[in-house]
Order: C-alpha cells, then structure tokens, then sequence
C-alpha cells in the first residue's frame, strides 16, 4: 500500500468525522421519535386499561348474544 500523505490522512479524517456527526445527529433524532412514541403507547395501555375497567364494572345492558331478530320489513 501507497504511503498516504499528511493531507490525505486529515481529508480522510475529516469525512470520518462528518460521519460520526451526521450519525450522532441521527441517532438523537431517532432516540427523540422512540421517546415520544414511548409516552404515547404508556397512554395507550392506560387508557385501555381504564376502558377495561369500565366495561367489566358497568351493569348489564341487557344485551345478549345471538342471532339478531330478522329486520322489520320481514
């Protein structure tokens, strides 16, 4: 291998480093959308949670399962 120059070796070193920070910046904004989306599936669980609740404490609507009564016009 060719013995590489001073200036060689500090261009190369200068898109390493332009790459780690464009990396860097991608994985904070990265880190920001799984956060957010993190908050949001905590707000979902307890929110189906609460429903959950709600419906096995509400009082029997009467409804029951089944077939359906055939439409009026039958």
């Amino acid at each position: 291998m060719a013995e590489q120059s001073a200036g060689q070796i500090n261009d190369r070193l200068e898109v390493l480093e332009t790459k780690v920070l464009y990396q860097d910046r991608t994985i904070d904004e990265l880190n920001e959308v799984v956060t957010k989306q993190q908050d949001q599936i905590d707000l979902l669980l307890e929110e189906v949670k609460r429903l959950r609740d709600v419906l096995q404490n509400a009082p029997d609507s009467g409804i029951e399962g089944g077939e359906e009564p055939p439409p009026p016009h039958y």
